[in-house]
């Protein structure tokens, strides 16, 4: 089996369930000896800063010494993004010998009428291929969701984390923040230890009430004491328990993403369960990467790629370009899938993007760049819709050169995927 005939068969199953529960999940893991038992977790859910937390925490470990496995989703460029072991992402071998030797029983079970999707697939070859590479710990990003999320098939975690939480897959999760918290909160079990980044109000209330009833310490990320020492678009510079850190992305946001990695860290080794010292955290934290999250591509002109496609995101990514390129003007090549909120969105960017270019997506749930240039027009007075994100990026970049403006890229990750390859071979 090659690589491409190994993807092919992941990519051949349904990217969404039919029906909801862990019961499918269960059964596929039963077939494969329940691999996902033999491992340690760092359990992560949340709306936003999911990507960021698990990139920092898995560099920290890296940096003490601990063989540590990485599951985050969607990936950005390429799909063994998705696993990855001492921050590197698995072997294309990797992938295909965990396919050939588990794919039959997803065959096996179809005929029972089990239906596998792609997702739950994947988050089993992640178990599988940890397992087998003994991983020490593993540092775990739910999908969408967390009570009925796949990745929550295993026992109680090491300690569960719950980042910022908003509203994004409402018509799955619920309509209110605190329903959407009670569904994050599903990962939290007993036995083990909890972390909240900040939160609304009524979904810290959610995230303590639970905390409370399972009888799990909660820390959060209020709580850690850190002084920050600079701020700019390649980073942010801090000071924290005696050690000058610095972490190579962007915003006020991976402050609060840095402080809620390092609440982890603190109850993990303040419990016995990790030993880790300033300096490695330092080094972990100087090391990690999280492609497409207020990515600075280039300097001159200024142009950035940022996957926010919620409005707790496109908020984080305003108060950015307000701090950091307040009197540049700013060009938003933008692109969403139809199911986020898309209004919302729009009205945050309205006073920060002066040009809005829309473009598709090659995704079935992607809106049209006419529909969305349509809906920018009651917000924007110059929009344009391209056919073509490279034609795109390529007028937008020219237009940035010739007026020093920048060039803001965002609304998904999954144009931040397809657009990221196209920049770097351009920005070469």
């Amino acid at each position: 089996m090659t690589y491409e005939s190994a993807l092919n068969k992941i990519h051949s199953l349904l990217t969404f369930g039919s029906r909801p529960g862990l019961d499918r999940m269960k059964r596929l893991l039963a077939e494969m000896g329940n691999p996902q038992d033999s491992l340690k977790y760092i359990h992560v859910a949340g709306t936003n800063g999911k990507g960021s937390v698990c990139a920092m925490l898995s560099s920290a470990l890296v940096a003490a010494g601990y063989k540590t496995g990485l599951f985050i989703s969607p990936y950005i460029t390429d799909f063994r993004e998705r696993i990855q072991i001492n921050n590197v992402p698995v072997s294309q071998s990797d992938i295909v010998n965990a396919v050939e030797e588990t794919f039959p029983l997803i065959e096996k079970l179809q005929k029972d009428d089990v239906i596998i999707t792609e997702f739950e697939y994947v988050n089993a070859l992640e178990f599988y291929i940890h397992s087998k590479a003994k991983c020490d710990i593993v540092v775990l990003e739910t999908g969408m969701g967390g009570l009925l999320d796949c990745t929550n098939v295993i026992k109680s975690p090491l300690c569960s984390v719950i980042t910022t939480i908003g509203l994004d897959h409402t018509a799955v999760l619920g309509d209110t923040i605190e329903e959407i918290a009670g569904q994050k909160c599903g990962i939290i079990k007993e036995n083990s230890l909890a972390v909240t980044s900040a939160q609304d109000m009524s979904a810290l209330e959610v995230i303590e009430t639970t905390a409370r009833k399972l009888r799990v310490p909660l820390a959060k990320s209020s709580n850690v004491d850190l002084t920050v020492i600079s701020e700019t678009l390649e980073g942010s510079t801090f000071e924290y328990n005696g050690e000058t850190i610095k972490i190579n992305l962007a915003g006020d946001h991976q402050i609060e993403n840095a402080k809620t990695a390092l609440a982890t860290l603190e109850i993990l080794h303040y419990n016995d369960l990790i030993s880790i010292s300033p300096s490695q955290i330092a080094l972990g934290f100087l090391r990690a990467k999280n492609p497409a999250r207020l990515e600075l591509m280039s300097k001159n002109p200024v142009v950035i790629i940022d996957g926010a496609h919620n409005p707790n995101g496109i908020q984080a990514l305003k108060n950015a370009s307000e701090k950091f390129l307040n009197n540049i003007r700013k060009i938003g090549i933008l692109g969403m899938m139809s199911d986020k909120d898309i209004d919302t969105s729009i009205k945050l960017l309205s006073k920060t993007l002066d040009k809005v270019i829309t473009v598709p997506i090659d995704n079935p749930r992607a809106i049209s760049p006419q529909a969305l240039a349509e809906k920018c027009k009651a917000c924007f007075d110059d929009v344009t819709a391209f056919d073509d994100v490279q034609k795109a990026f390529d007028y937008a970049y020219s237009e940035a050169e010739s007026t020093n403006s920048s060039v803001i890229v965002c609304g998904s990750l999954y144009l931040a995927g397809e657009i990221r390859p196209y920049i770097l071979q351009k920005l070469k």
